[in-house]
């Protein structure tokens, strides 16, 4: 998980060197629908969430998350001729995804595969494969391909925005960004001591850097057998809020600009005041840093590109964390690379 951690600022400048040429095919491809559908699972799921809020809020198209069951299990009858619906999974093989990505093509949808295999079932069946250039990840926990996802995602959105090529400027900083984060590992190891001082952690975000969030509950969870909840902080505030203590540890995720960082950085300024064993922050500005108990400083990024590197202090945090508590943060108790979600019926 450490070298592949390290791996990424080399794979994001491959998959975004790769995907940009086929902005014009996506655009082509969207021309006349109206809507984007995701379809993934897992790490792929919160790559999505990125995509969406930023289909939303660059490129102004509406985006929602499409439940893999409705085709599956359900086998509705949608009609989905406007709608361009982009399956993501890593390895292109989980079963519930190339299906659901059949069963949108059949109902009217143009299709969009994410994956890091050209040569997969996903990639084959779809009208445009998005292939990242993650290479062989051998660590269960995603990461390259995680971020080479999210990679995809602003490819994608700025594609369908009005004014494409937008982001380029930005997305080129990126993998110097995630180098300079793996070198200094600020805060790191000392949020590592805090989440171990209670099984207890919430984690939270919201907008753009919502699945920054989702992703490091997800890490926690995966890597380090932590039960962990993963909120908006929205959500947050409507009720469970109520729950924090002296034994839950607040992980808090935010962007270093943007509409979001002064809604995190009052819940910060609460959750310490609600008495939080701890709370730690990844990214943030100076006033954020400055509300929480630990900050691990996030990218010098602007808040649409920001998750690509934002993610990488959370990873960098839960493998610390693993080794810590002495379990392999490489492979995981009880999980694959490759994730059947109804493995008796896929087999």
């Amino acid at each position: 998980m450490a070298r592949e951690i390290a791996e990424q600022p080399e794979a994001l400048a491959r998959t975004i060197e790769a995907l940009r040429p086929l902005r014009p095919q996506l655009r082509a491809l969207a021309d006349d629908r109206r809507v984007v559908l995701f379809v993934a699972r897992g790490s792929s799921d919160n790559a999505a969430i990125y995509g969406r809020y930023l289909l939303e809020v660059h490129a102004g198209m509406p985006g929602g998350l499409a439940a893999p069951s409705v085709a599956t299990h359900y086998h509705a009858d949608l009609d989905l001729s406007e709608a361009v619906v982009v399956s993501v999974s890593q390895s292109g093989e989980t079963a519930e995804i190339v299906e659901t990505q059949a069963w949108a093509a059949a109902h009217g949808a143009r299709t969009v595969a994410v994956t890091n295999d050209g040569d997969s079932s996903l990639a084959a069946a779809a009208d445009l494969a998005l292939v990242t250039r993650a290479g062989t990840e051998l660590a269960v926990p995603a990461t390259k391909s995680y971020v080479t996802q999210l990679a995809a995602m602003a490819v994608l959105a700025d594609a369908f925005a009005p004014k494409s090529g937008s982001l380029d400027a930005d997305l080129d900083r990126v993998p110097a960004e995630v180098s300079r984060l793996i070198s200094a590992r600020i805060g790191v190891d000392e949020a590592a001591e805090r989440l171990a001082s209670t099984p207890e952690t919430l984690v939270s975000g919201r907008g753009i850097t919502f699945g920054t969030a989702l992703e490091a509950a997800l890490k926690l969870e995966e890597t380090c057998l932590r039960p962990v909840r993963g909120l908006s902080y929205a959500d947050l505030r409507h009720g469970p809020i109520a729950v924090v203590d002296a034994e839950h540890v607040a992980l808090l995720v935010s962007a270093a600009d943007g509409p979001m960082v002064s809604g995190m950085t009052d819940l910060a300024h609460d959750l310490r005041h609600r008495g939080a064993a701890a709370t730690i922050g990844i990214g943030g500005d100076s006033g954020f840093a400055a509300a929480v108990d630990v900050c691990v400083p996030g990218p010098d990024l602007p808040e649409l590109v920001a998750p690509l590197a934002l993610v990488v202090p959370a990873q960098l945090t839960v493998e610390a964390l693993a080794r810590r508590l002495g379990l392999n943060p490489d492979a995981p108790r009880g999980l694959s690379k490759i994730t059947q979600t109804d493995p008796a019926t896929d087999a």
